[in-house]
């Protein structure tokens, strides 16, 4: 097993969720206990995938705790947070941001806060913010899945879009470790990068880090859920339509994560706003500068 560092700086604290179990969640900037005049205190969460961790949301939080209380948080199943053999679900994961939520609120004095996810994490920010719609002054959402061209996804709230023979195949003892470990290698982590990236062109820190946590005790529990479809929410676009708050929504065109096609019916919801980036689908990694110019414009609009 390979030693655990640190995916971002700052303090790591450890919170205790009755329903989400142990969670980590990163802290810094110079005003994490005041959260300033006019900077509201910010949370960022990591996407889903076989070697997910808070080194996703890096690029931004590095820049962001400069200025303002910034907090970046590991989902249940990745990073430092607790990766015990559960069910793991949209509601597992949504509590774990409402978690976090709390323990901002908590250090904050209940001041609204700025949130913001990346891929699938998008649907687990967007359902908290629909839960706790006060605790949110804002919410972004790089790459989020449920806008393809399936959608709209109007399902049973709570329902997911699980295969549980699918599951029961990866689960399989004979072969479980073996595949995720086949999953994991440096090749296949750079194979799915590229994919992501849309290019050949990908950040080696972000394949380095992406071994080194998914090659920990109980790696593959959170994966094998998600890869089985048990982690997408077959009631999202419900969800979605009933944030109020600002809502920023980023993408790029390479790759392949590029299916927004549902994308244009929220577009014309008044407090969604769209911004594309000729990039892949982790725009904060190639474009840092264009994506936070332009993030901040939608905060300093009303967000």
């Amino acid at each position: 097993m390979l030693p655990m560092k640190a995916a971002v700086s700052g303090e790591r604290i450890s919170l205790s969720s009755r329903s989400a179990g142990q969670l980590n969640l990163y802290a810094a900037g110079p005003e994490r206990d005041s959260g300033g005049p006019d900077r509201a205190p910010m949370l960022l969460v990591h996407s889903v995938n076989a070697a997910g961790s808070a080194y996703e949301v890096a690029p931004l939080y590095e820049h962001y705790r400069r200025s303002r209380a910034v907090y970046a948080l590991e989902l249940p199943g990745f990073g430092f947070s607790e990766r015990s053999d559960r069910p793991y679900s949209p509601r597992l994961m949504t509590d774990a941001v409402l978690a976090a939520t709390g323990e901002i609120a908590r250090r904050h004095s209940g001041r609204p806060f700025d949130a913001l996810a990346l891929s699938l994490a998008s649907e687990f920010l967007a359902r908290a913010a629909s839960e706790r719609p006060a605790a949110y002054r804002s919410i972004a959402l790089i790459s989020p899945t449920g806008l393809d061209k399936r959608a709209p996804y109007r399902g049973a709230e709570g329902t997911n879009r699980g295969m549980p023979l699918l599951y029961k195949v990866f689960r399989f003892p004979l072969w479980s470790g073996g595949f995720f470990r086949a999953l994991t290698s440096r090749a296949s982590i750079r194979y799915f990068l590229r994919k992501t990236f849309g290019s050949k062109q990908i950040d080696e820190g972000l394949a380095d880090y992406a071994y080194l946590t998914s090659h920990q005790p109980g790696a593959r529990y959170a994966p094998y859920r998600f890869v089985s479809g048990y982690l997408f929410s077959l009631d999202i676009t419900t969800v979605y339509e009933a944030l109020r708050m600002p809502v920023w929504v980023a993408h790029g065109v390479r790759g392949g994560f590029t299916d927004y096609s549902y994308l244009k019916v929220l577009a014309n919801r008044p407090n969604w706003t769209i911004d594309v980036f000729q990039t892949g689908a982790l725009p904060h990694f190639e474009v840092l500068a264009d994506v936070v110019r332009r993030y901040d414009s939608f905060l300093a609009d009303g967000g």
